[in-house]
């Protein structure tokens, strides 16, 4: 995958697979340390104890329609090429947390991509769904909430096309003004 935000889609349309209704994104943007931590955590049916080891092995999945799966591999090589690191946590009936960290400066790490699409992306396609992002770099925070955003909304659907655009142009300048590091 080309950039970060297509491995969080990747990650979080799992999340929605497992029938997760609160699905958290969190990227830590840390120069002191030079890491780049990217969590996301759900509330779906989570991974049975005997399959966990198993999910990142690109030769296993879980689903009928293909014989790999690369989403999870593909993250863990991202990370560890760059000297980070990548673990999942699960629990049946629970949920899952996938945690991965990227050298910030490493030349070998993907770029974040497009946050704001993907993000304005799920929030419209899912409305259903509570999606939790939090971007935390070193000149500002952002959190984003479909709960919230919904509320402020004041009946007018995350669905409608002028509030997904709206949302994507907010979040870019939001990210814009924290200085988030491509």
């Amino acid at each position: 995958m080309k950039d970060l935000s297509l491995h969080i889609l990747d990650v979080v349309h799992n999340s929605i697979s497992a029938g997760a209704k609160l699905i958290k994104i969190e990227i830590i943007q840390n120069e002191k340390e030079d890491l780049l931590e990217l969590t996301i955590e759900d509330n779906g049916k989570g991974i049975p104890a005997d399959k966990l080891d198993k999910v990142s092995d690109p030769f296993f999945t879980t689903r009928t329609t293909r014989k790999v799966g690369l989403g999870l591999p593909l993250l863990r090589m991202n990370a560890e090429r760059t000297g980070g690191t990548f673990s999942i946590e699960s629990t049946e009936g629970v949920g899952t947390k996938v945690k991965a960290s990227f050298g910030l400066h490493h030349l070998d790490r993907p770029p974040l991509g497009d946050m704001a699409g993907v993000m304005s992306m799920l929030a419209g396609s899912y409305s259903d769904r509570h999606f939790h992002y939090q971007h935390i770099t070193p000149k500002g925070e952002f959190t984003f909430d479909t709960v919230e955003v919904t509320e402020a909304l004041d009946g007018v659907p995350l669905t409608d096309v002028s509030v997904v655009k709206y949302l994507e142009e907010f979040i870019t300048e939001i990210l814009a003004a924290i200085e988030i590091i491509e």
